[in-house]
């Protein structure tokens, strides 16, 4: 059978997902990094009172009114915000835009799986320069890539740690293409890298609604950068990426900021916790400041941990992937779901 897909595509192995299980579930389901608790209780509202009109409309394209509400709680202009179906699309968007051949695209590895799909999506060449994994950027390695674009973590995915400011300024200061904070998990963290936006032209920084806000299921997210970036990046976004329901609920749960930092207090509350509890059962629990731990099982039978915790209807990531293969990535739950893997694990070192 003739391949209809370009070489590149032929090629490529894709993303694979990790385990869906439906609302519901009695699963303990700790392998995605979603927030353990509902989203804010103002948007049932919005749902309930919902005008059919928006759903006949085309949405606003620029999805205003979710812009409005981000600009108002991080007190930024509007037009230094861009909002994605999710920070994926906004990736893509980037990788559209900047990256193409010899355009390449650099990032610290190991780190977030959609960066080198995207580079064989586009395709562009990529350097993957060795995350030391201490804590601290490579950046003269990041430097002397000299990408079109470079990725960075912040905090960092999968190790969880922070990155500090100063860092990601120096390497701002120094590259010469597009620099990209993904703060995915910045509602969990002790910083922000967003006063770098301000003083670099480069530099782009994305988030998300998924982690903090407790909307994974709505697929939103948003970029700041100064608006001479964002205009490029425009040019390559999807019309109407952002449909009007979705606008409606994430600028609800926007302004509902006592809500989220009080359901972000007790997730990080649980972290704390549960890396106790591990490093009690001799786990040794990398530093976080995300809603996960990674972690390395006393024996580095990661694998083996993963499926019999499966075999409980437990479900955690595993990766099976070079520097991730005797870890493991647990996202932080309930308290009485963390109790749950806990004495799963605990079980499974006394066998």
């Amino acid at each position: 059978m003739s391949s209809y897909f370009r070489p590149n595509v032929e090629a490529m192995k894709g993303h694979t997902p990790s385990h869906y299980l439906k609302p519901g579930s009695p699963s303990i389901k700790l392998n995605s990094n979603e927030n353990p608790y509902p989203p804010s209780p103002t948007i049932r509202a919005v749902l309930q009172n919902l005008d059919l009109e928006y759903l006949r409309r085309y949405p606003d394209a620029n999805a205003n009114e979710l812009r409005q509400a981000i600009a108002a709680v991080l007190q930024i202009p509007l037009d230094w915000i861009i909002v994605g179906n999710g920070c994926d699309e906004l990736l893509h968007v980037v990788a559209r835009a900047c990256a193409e051949g010899k355009r390449q695209v650099v990032y610290p590895t190991p780190t977030y799986m959609l960066y080198p799909l995207l580079t064989e999506i586009q395709p562009a060449d990529r350097i993957e320069v060795a995350d030391p994994a201490d804590g601290h950027l490579p950046i003269e390695s990041l430097v002397a890539a000299n990408g079109a674009v470079t990725f960075i973590t912040a905090p960092n995915s999968p190790f969880g740690h922070g990155v500090a400011i100063a860092e990601l300024r120096e390497l701002a200061a120094r590259l010469t293409g597009v620099l990209v904070i993904d703060e995915a998990y910045v509602d969990f963290a002790e910083e922000t890298a967003l006063p770098l936006v301000q003083e670099f032209e480069n530099v782009i920084i994305l988030r998300t609604l998924s982690k903090g806000y407790s909307l994974a299921g709505l697929r939103l997210g948003f970029g700041i950068a100064q608006p001479q970036l964002l205009q490029g990046l425009l040019k390559v976004k999807d019309t109407y990426n952002i449909d009007a329901i979705a606008a409606l609920v994430g600028a609800a749960a926007m302004r509902d900021q006592t809500y989220k930092d009080t359901c972000v207090a007790k997730v990080k509350a649980s972290r704390t916790k549960l890396a106790q509890d591990l490093q009690h059962l001799a786990f040794r629990v990398w530093n976080s400041q995300t809603n996960f731990l990674l972690v390395e099982p006393p024996q580095k039978n990661a694998e083996q941990i993963f499926l019999a915790l499966r075999e409980q209807d437990i479900w955690i990531r595993y990766f099976h992937q070079p520097g991730l293969k005797d870890k493991l990535r647990i996202t932080i739950g309930t308290n009485e779901q963390n109790q749950t893997l806990w004495e799963g694990l605990r079980q499974w070192r006394n066998i």
